[in-house]
Formats: C-alpha cells, sequence, structure tokens
C-alpha cells in the first residue's frame, strides 16, 4: 500500500523526495562559486541576504579575492565596500578576514573538508559547515561522523509542515537532528536543495500553494485537506514566549556571532 500523509515520516520520505526531484530534477544551490574557498565566503555573505543580491557581488569579488591572502591584503574598509551590498557588511567583513587568518594559520590556506574543522573558521557554524561540505566534499560528507543536513529557513518550514520533525520551524538543531534520523545519509544534500526550492515556488510561509503541490497527499499539513498547518501552528504568538531555540552562531575562534539567512 502507497504511503499517505498519516504514514509514519520514514517511510514517506522516499516517495517525498522522488516526486519533488521528478518536479524539480536540476535542484541545486543557488549560490555560484567555482572552488572550496568561494563557496564558504558566499555562503557567509548570503546571511541576511538574497542568493541573486550574493552571486552579483561575488562575480566582482571572486575576480579581486582569489586566495586568503588577499582578503587579507586590503585595508578593512574596502573590504566592506566590496560586499557592502549584501547587507552586516561590518560583520560579514570580520568573519572573512577572520576565517582567511585561520585557513593560513592552520590549513595551510585551504578550505577544511570535515565539519569539526570547518566549525573552527570564524563565521561558519554548522549550517554554513554543512553546506560546504555537501557541495565540495560529498565523498566525505558520506563518512564524517560530525556530517548532516543544512538547516534553513524553507528547509525548517517544509519539514514541520510535512511532520517529519515535531520540532519548531526556528529550532534548526533539532529539525537537523530529526530529519538525519529519517532521511538516508546518501540524500542529505539532495533534501535540501530540494526543500529549499520547494519552499521558495510551492510552500510559502503565508499562502502555501497547495493545490499545485505534488506531494500533498503526503503532507499533514495539507490545506487542501482542510488540515491544521503544523508550521502557522509551531509558531509562537505575538507576545509569546517560544520554546527553547537555536543559539546564535558563533565563531569557534573568536566568538563572534554571524547573522541568519532568512531567504
Amino acid at each position: 500500500m502507497s504511503p499517505d500523509r498519516s504514514t509514519p515520516a520514514e517511510k514517506r520520505v522516499p516517495l517525498i523526495l522522488r516526486l519533488l526531484k521528478r518536479q524539480n530534477p536540476n535542484a541545486k544551490i543557488a549560490l555560484e562559486f567555482t572552488t572550496p574557498l568561494e563557496c564558504v565566503v558566499a555562503t557567509v555573505l548570503s546571511a541576511q541576504s538574497t542568493d541573486a543580491m550574493v552571486n552579483q557581488v561575488t562575480r566582482r569579488l571572486f575576480q579581486k579575492y582569489r586566495r586568503p591572502e588577499d582578503y587579507l591584503a586590503v585595508p578593512e574598509e574596502e573590504l566592506q565596500q566590496d560586499i557592502h551590498a549584501t547587507g552586516f557588511f561590518r560583520q560579514k567583513t570580520k568573519a572573512l578576514r577572520g576565517l582567511s587568518q585561520t585557513l593560513l594559520d592552520e590549513f595551510e590556506g585551504e578550505v577544511p573538508s570535515t565539519i569539526a574543522e570547518l566549525i573552527r573558521l570564524p563565521g561558519v557554524a554548522r549550517k554554513t559547515a554543512n553546506i560546504v561540505q555537501a557541495n565540495c566534499w560529498p565523498e566525505v560528507q558520506m563518512s564524517d561522523p560530525d556530517a548532516g543536513v543544512a538547516v534553513d529557513t524553507h528547509v525548517g518550514r517544509v519539514a514541520v509542515r510535512l511532520g517529519l520533525t515535531t520540532s519548531g520551524p526556528k529550532e534548526a538543531v533539532r529539525i537537523e537532528r530529526d530529519l538525519m534520523a529519517v532521511v538516508p545519509r546518501r540524500d542529505w544534500r539532495l533534501v535540501t536543495d530540494l526543500f529549499i526550492v520547494h519552499g521558495r515556488t510551492i510552500c510559502d510561509a503565508k499562502k502555501p500553494l497547495c493545490a499545485d503541490c505534488v506531494v500533498e497527499a503526503l503532507c499533514p499539513s495539507s490545506q487542501e485537506a482542510g488540515l491544521t498547518d503544523l508550521y502557522r501552528a509551531a509558531r509562537p504568538k505575538p507576545g509569546a514566549t517560544s520554546g527553547p531555540a537555536e543559539r546564535p552562531e558563533k565563531s569557534a575562534a573568536r566568538g563572534q556571532k554571524t547573522v541568519r539567512r532568512t531567504t
């Protein structure tokens, strides 16, 4: 018997991924990069910005800054101006210069491949580390004991609506843990890419297009079926105190806070 919306999560996941992949066969990270260093930089810049804006900025940036040394060779104010359009440019400048220095001091100028090493870079916490590893070293992800699923706003929302987690949409650490439990390791990058596309095009935060959703029959939040939207039900009401949430990401090297991506 085919799974339906009441079937346990781990039995629905294979069909959910198959249907979403059929609809979005070219789903992949929207950020543009050609090297691991460019991937790290682009992901750091994407916090509180859009992929389109980051790609616009990095087309020029990556021509000027090709090595970690390049981010340290210019005055801080010059780098701030070069990334200004992505927002939070002072904070991001400190992160880029900090991670560049750490790469030179600890990794011979090369971006490391393991999660444990990646999160030692200023401005890089689990989400960024998961993105970099999954897209630059997928073979390492398959065996790294610290590897996981990158959870952004879209991934969190879709996971909650599909009932793949019992955590709230802001609880990225818990959502990641729950997805790792029901999604095969080989599909960890895929689930991030597919859920981001689905969240942007169909599973909108305010008005999900359930009538156009290929996984509607598997979704316990279906508005077509008149069900409670688990995402909206889990969001704290104005003035209410929410439950435990993921702490702000900090640099392991400098204790610097990094902003969250909401796009």
